[in-house]
């Protein structure tokens, strides 16, 4: 491992203290989650008493403390809403947790804590930064120009292998299923070939629909519709056979919703991780429909389906035995040796349930539905393609995806938990009759405009 480790991830909260020194406090925001994200090493440090110090913590610290330290009126600003409560209860379900399994009240704060750290403050900030039209714009410009600045790194490791993680870093993390056919599958410096496809898909969503949409005509001079097109061309070339079906899922949405005027083709999309997790858990379906459908694709991608089912069946057994709670931390969401004697946890979802149980599941699920259900109650499917509305619009879809990704990976990345906060934080500003105003108006134009927060 390099020294250039311990220098960025130790040198980071310096680095967005001054990125508040420099920018005004949101697009330094915008900048600190999504430089570390995209730029920092793969690596933890463990210290006792706190939680592991990874980039998303380092992040999350680093934008709360700036935001004490040189924007300390916005920290105050925050006004709590019933919407928070899903993310309130995924931050406290941990100590519940641990006391219903004799693990104590420490290893409960503890557990809580960490909790709050690396789910909690990024919501906090999305909250508090990006509660306005023009908030929700910077921040999806912020992602379409992330994976804009990814594009060329992921045609370099396309043609060579993914190593600029080891470039700069002196190691690399994840060198298994690199390869893709005859060709290699980036990782940047992502954790995996999943992460990053997953990542360039969706920032190719938010640039397709910001294009369709008129909200960008040029970007960096570059027209918006090149810029769309070679994004999605570089995501479909990431080989991530799941994030292109969530980019083609999150566009056929998108347009539905919009061209069709109605809100059922976004409540059917929100609908499907819930019934995906039901079915599963206690409605007995065994899966076989998506094995079929991975067999279409290849041997290899119905047998890792097939791989991952067997231990979900397996952990959901499990998990189902203290169903309200979960089995708190520690590994004691998977069954003891004695009687398997090896599972693999992916999902997220069973993960949750897991630890947290039916609470925790619960409540992580809202956090990523929630948001869009509540944007698209105070502005319909309609008037999606106006350019105010579209961003919020996409990045509500953008969660939706991401919780249906969840159902299979568990990658949990900051700057979704962002948009999280951002989207509920206009959707609740919005004024409660805007859905009426914005139906009576006798245009898109006109109504949007009226959607004023406040």
């Amino acid at each position: 491992m390099s020294f250039t480790v311990p220098l960025a991830m130790f040198g980071w909260i310096p680095a967005v203290f001054f990125l508040f020194t420099v920018l005004p406090p949101r697009r330094a925001v915008i900048a600190a989650f999504l430089l570390a994200w995209l730029f920092l090493p793969n690596h933890e440090y463990v210290i006792s008493g706190i939680p592991n110090y990874d980039k998303r913590s380092a992040t999350c610290a680093g934008v709360l403390l700036a935001t004490i330290l040189f924007d300390p009126d916005r920290f105050f600003a925050f006004r709590p809403h019933w919407a928070d409560l899903p993310m309130l209860t995924w931050c406290l379900v941990p100590y519940a947790s641990s006391v219903t399994n004799g693990l104590g009240a420490y290893d409960g704060v503890s557990a809580s804590v960490n909790q709050i750290v690396q789910w909690g403050i990024p919501y906090y900030i999305g909250r508090l930064y990006f509660r306005d039209w023009e908030g929700l714009r910077e921040l999806g410009i912020g992602i379409l120009l992330g994976g804009l600045v990814y594009l060329p790194l992921c045609l370099y490791e396309l043609k060579m292998s993914p190593q600029l993680h080891y470039m700069f870093y002196g190691f690399s993390r994840a060198w298994h299923n690199v390869r893709r056919g005859d060709g290699w599958r980036p990782m940047v410096f992502m954790r995996d070939g999943l992460a990053l496809g997953m990542w360039m898909c969706m920032a190719a969503l938010v640039a397709t629909w910001l294009w369709r949409s008129g909200t960008l005509k040029k970007v960096w001079g570059l027209p918006a519709g090149w810029v769309a097109l070679a994004l999605v061309v570089t995501a479909v070339l990431c080989k991530s056979t799941g994030a292109t079906v969530l980019l083609l899922l999150g566009l056929g949405t998108l347009y539905a919703a919009q061209r069709w005027r109605t809100k059922l083709v976004v409540v059917a999309v929100v609908l499907l991780p819930v019934a995906y997790m039901y079915t599963r858990s206690v409605g007995g379906w065994d899966g076989q429909i998506l094995l079929d459908m991975a067999e279409k694709i290849s041997e290899d991608r119905r047998g890792s389906l097939e791989f991952r089912f067997k231990n979900e069946d397996i952990l959901v057994a499990r998990a189902l035995r203290q169903p309200v709670f979960g089995w708190g931390g520690w590994g004691r969401n998977r069954p003891p040796v004695e009687e398997v004697e090896n599972t693999v946890t992916d999902g997220l979802w069973v993960i949750a349930i897991g630890i947290n149980g039916l609470v925790g599941l619960t409540a992580i699920t809202a956090v990523q539905l929630l948001p869009l259900l509540l944007f698209m109650r105070r502005c319909p499917p309609e008037y999606w393609r106006h350019p105010l509305a579209a961003v919020p619009a996409v990045l509500g879809v953008l969660l939706v995806m991401y919780c249906i990704d969840n159902l299979f990976n568990a990658m949990p990345n900051p700057v979704f938990l962002v948009i999280a906060g951002a989207v509920t934080g206009l959707a609740v500003m919005l004024p409660q009759r805007s859905g009426a105003v914005a139906r009576a108006a006798r245009g898109p134009q006109v109504a949007v405009a009226r959607l004023r927060p406040g």
